[in-house]
C-alpha cells in the first residue's frame, strides 16, 4: 500500500523561498561516478526547460536553495525535443548512477521512466512533480493547483471592468483542467455573471502547448478581441506570450507557478501582471532535498496545499492593493478554503 502523508511546513512556503531564478538555458552539474559522497539533489526539467519564468524555474530555485544551504554539488538537466520515455529513463538512471540523491523529475511526463528507474536504484530517493508513482523510494510531489487558481479567479472577478475574463491552458490534460476549474469557480462565486473564455493551446505537450509563447500570444489576442480584460495562463513558457499580449493591450495578466511579477525576463510587462497563482515547486524540491540530507527521506504522496503554503497568490504588485475589495476578498477565500467552507472543484 502506498504510504500517504501530508507535508508540513518544512516546505518553507512560497513567500520565504522567493522563486526568482536566473533565466538561462543549458545543462549544469558535475560528472562523476556513484562513489561520490558530496552529491546532492539533481533535477530533470520538464518541457520548456530552465528559463520558462514559471514551473521549471521554480524547481531550479529550490535546487539553488538546497545547494547553498547544504554546500553540495547539484545538477539540472534540460529535456530534448521529441524525446521518448526511454530517453527520460536514461537521464534519470545516469543521475542516480553518478550519486545524486535525491533525483527529481519535474513534471508528470517522467512517470513511466521514474517507475522503472527507481526500482533499479533502491538506495536513491526519487521525486516526481505533479504525478503519483508507486515505489518505496519515490516521493510524489503533488499540489492543490485548483486552490491557487480559485484565488486567481477571485482576483480576476474583482479586477475586471468588462465582465469578461480569459483562461489559457497549455495542454488539454487533467492537470491543467484543475487550474481552469478552480479559476472559473473563483470568478463565478465572487462575481456571478462574469464570462470566462477558455482556450487550450494544444492537445499534447509534444505540440508545444507548454513551450510556445507565440501560441500563447495568439490565444490571448483572440480573447482580448472578445473584450477579456484579465487573462490567466497555465501554460508554462507559452504563458509569456499571454503576458506580452496583455501588456500590449493594457489589460491585466495573472501569472502562474512562480511570482512572475518578479521575473527579470518579464520586467517589461510587470506593470500589467496583477498577481500570480503560486505553486511552490521550489519548496517541494527543497523539502525533499532536506529530508534526504537529514537521513529521513520523504516517500509516498506529499501534498502541497494552501494550509502548508504549498500554493498561494502573490501580492507583490503594488497595484494589487489598489483594486477595490481585492485583498479582502482573497483573504476571505483563503479562510474559506482552509476551514473547508469553500470546496474547490478539480474538474
Amino acid at each position: 500500500m502506498r504510504r500517504i502523508s501530508k507535508l508540513t511546513r518544512v516546505a518553507v512556503g512560497v513567500a520565504s523561498l522567493g522563486l526568482v531564478a536566473t533565466a538561462c538555458g543549458g545543462t549544469s552539474g558535475d560528472s562523476g561516478d556513484s562513489e561520490s559522497s558530496d552529491r546532492g539533489v539533481a533535477i530533470a526539467y520538464d518541457v520548456g526547460g530552465k528559463g520558462d519564468q514559471s514551473f521549471n524555474d521554480a524547481a531550479y530555485a529550490g535546487l539553488t536553495k538546497a545547494k547553498d544551504e547544504f554546500g553540495y554539488k547539484t545538477a539540472d538537466i534540460e529535456p530534448t525535443e521529441g524525446e521518448t520515455d526511454a530517453d527520460k529513463e536514461q537521464r534519470l538512471a545516469s543521475l542516480a548512477k553518478q550519486g545524486y540523491n535525491p533525483v527529481i523529475g519535474v513534471g508528470f511526463a517522467y512517470g513511466p521512466a521514474m517507475k522503472a528507474v527507481a526500482a533499479k536504484y533502491p538506495d536513491t530517493t526519487f521525486g516526481i512533480v505533479d504525478s503519483v508513482v508507486e515505489g518505496k523510494n519515490v516521493a510524489s510531489l503533488v499540489f492543490a493547483e485548483e486552490q491557487a487558481s480559485y484565488l486567481a479567479g477571485v482576483a480576476a472577478a474583482k479586477a475586471t471592468k468588462t465582465d469578461v475574463v480569459g483562461f489559457v491552458g497549455g495542454v488539454d490534460i487533467p492537470l491543467i483542467h484543475k487550474f481552469e476549474a478552480g479559476y472559473k469557480q473563483g470568478v463565478e462565486e465572487t462575481k456571478p455573471g462574469v464570462q470566462v473564455l477558455s482556450q487550450y493551446l494544444t492537445q499534447t505537450a509534444e505540440e508545444g502547448g507548454f513551450s510556445s509563447p507565440d501560441k500563447g500570444k495568439a490565444a490571448a489576442e483572440g480573447q482580448i478581441e472578445k473584450k477579456a480584460d484579465v487573462l490567466y495562463a497555465a501554460a508554462g513558457l507559452s504563458g509569456q506570450g499571454v503576458i506580452e499580449a496583455a501588456a500590449k493591450a493594457k489589460v491585466w495578466a495573472i501569472g502562474v507557478d512562480s511570482d512572475q511579477y518578479k521575473q527579470a525576463a518579464l520586467a517589461p510587462y510587470k506593470n500589467y501582471i496583477l498577481t500570480s497563482a503560486l505553486k511552490d515547486v521550489g519548496g517541494a524540491v527543497y523539502a525533499l532535498s532536506k529530508s534526504v540530507q537529514d537521513d529521513k527521506p520523504l516517500t509516498g504522496t506529499q501534498t502541497f496545499d494552501l494550509k502548508v503554503n504549498g500554493v498561494g497568490l502573490s501580492e507583490a504588485n503594488p497595484e494589487f492593493a489598489k483594486v477595490a475589495g481585492l485583498k479582502e476578498a482573497v483573504d476571505k477565500a483563503k479562510q474559506g478554503i482552509n476551514d473547508g467552507s469553500i470546496k474547490v472543484k478539480t474538474e
